[in-house]
């Protein structure tokens, strides 16, 4: 039977605690909390606005070690610097736009392919392992499979939108499990995230070539009514 992973994203309880402009609560006692509880990996985003995590955050997160750390980022020279200093476990190369609210899609990676390129041989110098979020299309995979990436986070915003309304989200479904089967095919770890709850998760956890899930507003949210352990034992039992 495959292990599939579950990472979560803490960037929420940092929102939180930066609503008051406080310490609390702490997003590293989070990561701490959630790793005792047996999620398999932590992801943080590092914005450039530091609407967040901030630097200091992402440091001691980084050091945790326990389980890895996935760092997001954005191809901005400043934050790959910082990346490259505090050393992740691995880093997901991201789409960033300072007017929006959350990763609004995929990597252009036909426009940006030169720059991401180059980005991704750094980090695997530094023997760091590299993801790219991409939308589900054959296209995006192929290039990822050429920029040498160890894996493809696809974004999974859309079905999960489609799925919350009510509309038919199969053909969206259909997008998801073929780039992923190609992916796998090609030799590239396959992750999914943005946008997940129960239900969507459950949806996707069918697709065999799926190895993690990256899940992170639901849970913070979820958690305020019935606790991280509660949310993250619901969503193991969901993807085991």
């Amino acid at each position: 039977m495959k292990k599939i992973r579950l990472g979560v994203n803490i960037d929420h309880v940092a929102t939180v605690r930066n609503a008051r402009g406080e310490v609390h609560p702490d997003p590293i006692i989070a990561a701490k909390f959630l790793i005792n509880v047996g999620v398999d990996s932590i992801t943080i985003h590092l914005r450039e606005d530091r609407r967040h995590i901030k630097d200091l955050d992402a440091k001691k997160i980084c050091l945790l070690k326990k389980v890895p750390v996935n760092l997001e980022i954005s191809t901005n020279n400043n934050i790959v610097d910082i990346a490259l200093k505090i050393k992740p476990d691995f880093i997901c190369i991201v789409p960033e736009n300072r007017n929006e609210i959350t990763t609004e899609g995929g990597l252009n990676l036909k426009r940006n392919a030169t720059k991401i390129k180059k980005i991704i041989s750094i980090f695997k110098k530094k023997k760091i392992r590299t993801s790219l979020f991409i939308n589900p299309n054959i296209s995006d995979i192929k290039i990822s499979k050429n920029l040498n990436v160890d894996c493809v986070e696809i974004h999974t915003g859309r079905l999960s939108n489609l799925v919350k309304s009510g509309k038919n989200y199969q053909n969206e479904l259909n997008k998801i499990k073929k780039c992923s089967i190609i992916a796998s095919n090609l030799g590239l770890d396959v992750h999914a995230g943005h946008g997940l709850d129960y239900k969507t998760t459950k949806i996707l956890a069918k697709i065999n070539t799926i190895k993690e899930f990256n899940i992170g507003h639901f849970i913070i949210g979820e958690s305020i009514f019935f606790g991280l352990k509660k949310v993250v034992k619901k969503f193991k039992n969901i993807i085991k």
